[in-house]
């Protein structure tokens, strides 16, 4: 039950944020304040549905006692989770890196492509070195899940 409500607090919210865009394109005046309210009621009383869900409902993945002391000792310890949290941490400030990178380059090469169109194939290197920083994250996450 609580992944139901907190599936449709995602469904609103992505619905409104669908809806904002495309009213901002199509050029729509309205209430700005009015519709903020409308979403944020909705969204509040579907997560205070979860909330209530979660604490006087029952546990639908509960296991027995035997089966919890199972899982435990079969279970990763400190350092697997470490590793895999410092390999998402690694793609993941890489991926930053890179967005940052390519966007103030790829405007760049647009800006010197637009003066000169000679100049593409030269511009498309540089924007391939900022794509590089993401692949060297790749391969230093990798190393971190296998070595």
């Amino acid at each position: 039950m609580q992944i139901l409500l907190i599936i449709l607090a995602a469904a609103v919210s992505a619905g409104t944020i669908i809806y904002g865009v495309k009213a901002m394109k199509n050029g729509k005046k309205g209430n700005v304040r009015k519709a903020v309210i409308t979403t944020i009621s909705a969204f509040g009383l579907i997560m205070l549905g979860a909330v209530i869900s979660t604490i006087f409902g029952g546990n639908a993945f509960a296991e027995t006692a035997a089966q919890t002391a199972e899982t435990a000792k079969a279970s990763m310890g400190l350092g697997e989770g470490l590793k895999y949290l410092s390999a998402a941490l690694c793609t993941a400030i890489a991926t930053l890196a890179t967005a940052k990178a390519v966007s103030s380059v790829g405007s760049s090469a647009v800006g010197a492509v637009s003066e000169d169109p000679s100049l593409l194939g030269k511009t498309l290197i540089f924007v391939g070195m900022a794509e590089g920083i993401a692949i060297y994250g790749m391969i230093i996450s990798i190393l971190i899940l296998f070595a």
